[in-house]
């Protein structure tokens, strides 16, 4: 593992500037550079590179970060391999640092099965090429299915023969241990004592690469026909292998697929292997199961644009449409294609050029919501009773769907089809949204609209930050928050995650009353760092617990991490290792945030006219050094003005629990609880009025 010393070397040397320059065309803009961003298509220029901040953001796709994050999404690596790729760079030495014991085990086992399944990898490949069995039976069925020399190569095709036990022998002979044979699932053993055998013998065997290349798993599949024997059988579960994670060509797809914004999703091995073959490369494949979350936000690192081929079997496509809802629910554009009776895409692959294919492809998809109302076309007009549940059914994925505009001209096309009255749709989606639909069929609340007086959690479900934009306060607009979800920010809390991340360990002074009047010589300042004042003001008010676990987390990193080291704030989170807090931090130090605002200048000081060289330093520093004052009593003000909204916001939150305590109150009866709740709330609502006048005389409704 790399040490922690090194770590900081390389994120200290990394230019932002230079490492994407090695990547994308860039010129001058102000302060900043801007080209065309490399992660979306992009035709006007929206990618800006600031060197001050040492940070890039795409202003249209929001993609963005420090050099690390940048080579982490550029070139599809993990937070570990893009610190190698800059040390290679910058030509720095990488130490590593020692492990501790557990650390070693774990690393050493999953190291170990890895290189068990490379070494399964050579014996498949060379079974395929080197045996008589192998070129009898196994390459002559790639001829027949037209799969080329060049794509078993590059797929690294094999073949395991018929015998017993041919790999589990020669692995034993060569050092390996039987446990972590069967620990990948290469071995089997029926009975304890019993001599192991082969999981995938007299079959071709397809393998499995996860995103980094590495050899995770195996799929083979039968040799001629056999009773009672599985077509197709995979590796298990194991410590290097998670079905539920990887998604067959990923490996060969993710260039293809980020270059062209775009990813064609099929079913099984084969048709992975012939669309490569064909010229398309951006395609992956569930491998015959149902999507995971986990799957979709693996694509989703690449791509938003995602189209499903399905082959002429009606039944398939229903059964397999269960699944599209999940990728509706995370934000993603599903077209889908259907291909002509009697063709797969592996067939139509074979018997097409790149460009017929795509040409196909571009005429023939449709999207998902239209597809799935001509697919149930006819059921619904032949059954009145099948035609509401279908409808429903329809109705329910597009209320899947995020985002507000694609759901409203979705239920504008597709009313016409439905022969339905739109308005009617749309109130059917409102109360599906207002009830939490989920596709998991976990149900949660949604965030009501801005005109709403009672606020909705978030669903839980998000796994990543979502920064709410914060909520303008006015006569007709109430400031209102919403409940954060485990890992978003609240809007309350953006303002001081913005401090803590671009100036956590710089200087602020604070205005101390009762100081000024006992020491008048210090105008009554206290100098703080900027993380442990907000620190001791939330832990004096006693809300510590009532942050979100994001907020939290960033809060204790900085009194922790950055300060006792010295690091900079900024530095340290946009180079955190959790994806979520270097997205939070390229956000909130990009333009989108940033006050770039320096102390007001103090007009044309004497030492610019002092002829004396001396005495005009002396007074060149005390100029500097009030322009410092002024800069970290501008500071604190930001720091207690940001303080203030999250201290209202909890206000606002209690009045809206007391208010309903209340009419729960006058329900029962209950005369002594509601003149109590009344009396606390005149309380909150003079807190409310005194907030508002540090808010800078706001009106804010509560």
């Amino acid at each position: 593992m790399i040490d922690s010393q090194t770590k900081q070397h390389i994120l200290d040397t990394a230019n932002i500037l230079e490492v994407v320059q090695d990547f994308v065309r860039l010129r001058k803009r102000g302060v900043s550079y801007v080209g065309l961003c490399p992660f979306h298509s992009d035709r006007n220029p929206s990618f800006y590179v600031n060197p001050a901040r040492n940070i890039c953001k795409c202003f249209s796709c929001g993609e963005g970060g420090s050099p690390v994050h940048f080579i982490m999404k550029h070139e599809q690596m993990d937070y570990n391999e893009a610190l190698r790729y800059l040390a290679k760079k910058y030509n720095i030495e990488i130490r590593e640092r020692e492990l501790t014991d557990e650390e070693r085990r774990m690393a050493s086992e999953r190291q170990s099965l890895l290189i068990i399944n490379e070494y399964a990898q050579s014996f498949f490949v060379d079974q395929l090429h080197n045996s008589p069995e192998g070129q009898r039976v196994a390459l002559e069925y790639f001829r027949e299915r037209g799969i080329r020399p060049e794509t078993i190569k590059k797929f690294g095709l094999g073949y395991s023969p018929e015998e017993r036990s041919a790999l589990t022998d020669a692995a034993l002979a060569a050092g390996y241990k039987l446990e972590r044979l069967m620990g990948v699932g290469l071995s089997l053993q029926y009975d304890e004592g019993r001599p192991a055998v082969d999981r995938f013998r007299g079959r071709v065997i397809f393998p499995v690469r996860n995103l980094a290349g590495k050899y995770v798993a195996f799929g083979g599949r039968i040799m001629g026909q056999r009773d009672k024997v599985a077509k197709y059988i995979n590796s298990p579960e194991s410590p290097i292998y998670s079905k539920g994670r990887e998604l067959y060509g990923i490996y060969w797809a993710k260039s293809a697929i980020s270059r062209q914004d775009k990813c064609y999703l099929v079913e099984g091995y084969t048709d992975v292997i012939s669309m490569h073959q064909c010229g398309i490369e951006n395609v992956v494949s569930s491998s015959g199961t149902a999507l995971t979350i986990p799957q979709i936000r693996l694509l989703k690192r690449f791509t938003s644009q995602i189209t499903v081929l399905y082959d002429g079997d009606s039944a398939g496509i229903k059964a397999a449409l269960r699944g599209i809802d999940l990728l509706l629910e995370e934000g993603l554009n599903i077209k889908v294609v259907l291909l002509p009776e009697g063709h797969d895409p592996d067939s139509y692959a074979q018997s097409h050029t790149a460009e017929e294919f795509l040409r196909f492809l571009n005429e023939a998809e449709t999207d998902f919501i239209h597809f799935k109302i001509r697919l149930y076309q006819e059921e619904m007009e032949r059954d009145p009773i099948k035609r509401a549940q279908l409808i429903s059914d329809i109705l329910r994925s597009i209320a899947l769907i995020p985002d507000t505009i694609r759901r409203t001209v979705l239920i504008q096309s597709s009313a016409g089809e439905l022969k339905m009255d739109e308005r009617i749709l749309m109130d059917e989606i409102r109360r599906l949204r207002q009830s939490g639909i989920h596709a998991s069929g976990y149900y949660q609340p949604e965030p009501q609209s801005a005109a709403s007086p009672t606020p909705s959690p978030l669903p839980q479900s998000e796994a990543r930050v979502e920064v709410a934009p914060e909520p303008e306060a006015s006569s007709s607009q109430e400031v209102r928050e919403l409940l954060p979800t485990p890992r978003s920010a609240a809007p309350y809390e953006i303002e001081l995650l913005r401090l803590l991340i671009s100036k956590g360990g710089e200087t602020i002074l604070i205005y101390d009353e009762e100081l000024a009047h006992q020491e008048p010589e210090t105008q009554g300042l206290i100098s703080y760092t900027l993380t442990e004042y907000i620190a001791g003001e939330l832990e004096l008010d006693g809300v510590l617990d009532l942050l979100t676990p994001l907020m939290s987390q960033i809060l204790s990193e900085a009194l922790e991490d950055c300060l006792p080291r010295q690091l900079s704030c900024a530095t340290y989170f946009s180079n955190h290792a959790e994806e979520d807090i270097r997205r939070l931090s390229a956000d909130l130090l990009s333009d989108r945030y940033a006050d770039d605002r320096v102390g007001e200048p103090l007009g044309i000081e004497a030492w610019e006219h002092e002829t004396d060289p001396e005495q005009r330093e002396v007074l060149r520093l005390e100029y500097l050094h009030r322009q410092l004052l002024e800069e970290q009593r501008g500071l604190g003000e930001e720091v207690l003005r940001a303080l203030d909204y999250m201290r209202i916001s909890f206000v606002l939150q209690t009045i809206r629990e007391v208010q309903q305590e209340i009419r729960e109150a006058q329900r029962q009866g209950d005369s002594r609880r509601i003149t109590e709740l009344m009396l606390e709330l005149k309380e909150l609502n003079e807190q409310k009025k005194d907030f508002a006048h540090a808010l800078g005389e706001r009106t804010i409704i509560g």
